[in-house]
C-alpha cells in the first residue's frame, strides 16, 4: 500500500469521479485508475462503485476512507512539524479566499507578510465557499477566508470583521438623492448580483427576502468589478461590500446606506479542527490579525 494510492482514493471521493480526481492529482486518468485497482486488489475489497459519470464509495470504501484520511493527516502533521523546525527562512502558505474578499484585503496583508517573511511563498486560490470547504479537508489549502454562514462542525472558525453591504446605484437613479435609503424602496428594482454559488449573491437575495423585497434579477456575474460597471451604466442596482468601494476612483456607482437596519456580512478565517495550522500558516494568520487591528485603529 502506497501513500499516493491513499491520496488518489481520497481525491476520487472529493472529486466525485476518476477524471476530475486525476486532474486534481496531476496524473493521467488511466494511471490513477490503475493505482486504485491495485489498492483494491491488495485489500481484497472493492472501494468504489463506478459509472461513466461518478464513483461512489462502497460500504468497505466508507470504512477504509476514514482510516486513509487519518493516515494522511498524520503524515501531513509530520511534514509540518519537520518544516516548523526551520526559522521560516522558507516554506509555503496556501490560502483559499472568496473572490469578493481577495482583491480588496489580500494585497495589503500579503505585502506586510512578504516583508516580514521574504522566503515564504504564498499561494492563493480564489474559490466559492463550497469549494473552499472541500479544499480545506482535501489538504489543498491551509487556511480559508470566507463569509458566514459556514458549516462549522468540522472547522475552527475565527471572526475577523463585520462590514456593511452598501446600496450601489447608478449616478442618475432617483434613490441616489437620499442620504439613507429605506429598504422598502427597493421592491421591484432591477438587481445585479453575483452568480449562484457565490455567497454574496445568496446574502443579497436573503436580505431582500427578510425585508419582503421582491427584486427583479436582471444580471448575474462572477466578478464584483463587472457588477460595479453595470450599475454605473444604469443596468440596475446592487449591494456591495464596503471594502470594495474605492475612494477617489472615477466612474463608480453612487453608494448609500440602507435603513432602518443596515445589511452586513461577517468575514471569518477557517481551518479544520483536526489539523492545526502549520508554522508558516500560523505566522500568516498572526500577520492578518495584526493588519486588521491596525486598519481598524486607523479608521476609529
Amino acid at each position: 500500500m502506497e501513500m499516493h494510492q491513499l491520496r488518489y482514493a481520497v481525491a476520487v471521493v472529493r472529486a466525485g469521479n476518476f477524471s476530475r480526481a486525476a486532474e486534481l492529482c496531476h496524473v493521467s486518468q488511466p494511471s490513477l485508475s490503475q493505482q486504485i485497482m491495485k489498492l483494491e486488489e491488495e485489500l481484497g475489497e472493492r472501494l468504489f462503485d463506478r459509472t461513466k459519470r461518478e464513483a461512489r464509495l462502497t460500504p468497505h470504501g466508507e470504512a477504509f476512507l476514514q482510516r486513509a484520511v487519518r493516515i494522511l493527516e498524520e503524515v501531513d502533521a509530520a511534514k509540518r512539524e519537520a518544516s516548523d523546525a526551520k526559522d521560516l527562512l522558507s516554506g509555503t502558505v496556501t490560502l483559499g479566499v472568496i473572490p469578493t474578499v481577495a482583491p480588496y484585503l489580500l494585497p495589503g496583508v500579503m505585502a506586510t507578510f512578504a516583508k516580514k517573511y521574504p522566503g515564504v511563498e504564498m499561494v492563493v486560490h480564489e474559490e466559492q465557499t463550497t469549494r473552499l470547504f472541500k479544499m480545506l479537508h482535501g489538504y489543498e489549502i491551509d487556511l480559508a477566508l470566507a463569509s458566514l454562514p459556514l458549516e462549522s462542525r468540522q472547522l475552527e472558525i475565527q471572526h475577523l470583521f463585520t462590514e456593511e453591504l452598501l446600496l450601489a446605484l447608478p449616478p442618475n437613479h432617483a434613490l441616489a438623492k437620499r442620504a439613507v435609503v429605506p429598504d422598502t424602496e427597493l421592491d421591484q428594482e432591477h438587481f445585479i448580483v453575483m452568480k449562484k454559488g457565490h455567497c454574496l449573491g445568496d446574502q443579497v437575495i436573503s436580505f431582500c427576502n427578510r425585508r419582503h423585497v421582491r427584486p427583479k434579477i436582471s444580471f448575474r456575474s462572477a466578478q464584483l468589478e463587472t457588477i460595479l460597471a453595470l450599475v454605473t451604466a444604469g443596468m440596475g442596482i446592487s449591494l456591495i461590500p464596503a471594502m470594495a468601494v474605492s475612494a477617489g476612483k472615477k466612474h463608480l456607482p453612487i453608494f448609500r446606506s440602507l435603513g432602518p437596519r443596515k445589511p452586513k456580512r461577517s468575514i471569518v478565517a477557517a481551518w479544520p479542527k483536526h489539523r492545526p495550522l502549520g508554522r508558516a500558516a500560523e505566522a500568516f494568520h498572526k500577520v492578518l490579525l495584526s493588519y486588521l487591528e491596525k486598519k481598524e485603529g486607523s479608521h476609529s
